[in-house]
Parts: C-alpha cells; structure tokens; sequence
C-alpha cells in the first residue's frame, strides 16, 4: 500500500471533505482511518487535511503547483474505490 501513495512531487496539498455522522461518508472516514498514517508516514511535508461539516457529501481535493486543483467526488463508493480514486489524484499531476 505504501507505494501507491507516494505523491508526485507537484502535489501541494490533499483535501478531504466529509460528514462526520452520515451514512453516505461512512467509507471515506473507514478509508481514512486506514490510510492516513501511511500517507503521512510516505509524505511528512505534504499537508494532508480532513475538513468535517455537518451532511456534506465526500470529495477530495488535490491541489498541485501553480494553484491548480482537481476533485473527486467520493460519494456511493467502496472503501477499494476511495482507494483508486485517490491514489490516481495523488500520482497524477498537472
């Protein structure tokens, strides 16, 4: 796992958005309870951050170099999804 998060070295920052209650985040925060401290053990100087607010629905940001972002909404999917999602996010680039 710890290879697929090995982030290009234009990635700036990585945002994720989810509620903290809802049935609909509930595998964001399972993906994010198993994850995070890989991502930050494989990527200490890249903020990694967590934003909750009350029946958001789930997205992850990436922004790169030069102000650029993409998004990706994170809503219906499994846990295995979240993870393909943000490991082309994280690898992709601008």
């Amino acid at each position: 796992m710890s290879g697929k998060y090995a982030f290009t070295k234009t990635l700036k920052e990585v945002r994720f958005l989810l509620c903290q209650s809802s049935e609909h985040s509930a595998a964001t925060r399972s993906f994010l309870n198993r994850a995070y401290p890989t991502m930050k053990k494989n990527n200490p100087h890249t903020p990694i951050m967590i934003r909750e607010a009350l029946g958001i629905e789930p997205k992850v940001f990436a922004r790169y170099e030069y102000g650029k972002e993409k998004q990706e909404s994170l809503s219906g999917l499994s846990d295995k999804e979240i993870e393909d999602k943000v490991t082309s996010l994280v690898r992709a680039g601008i």
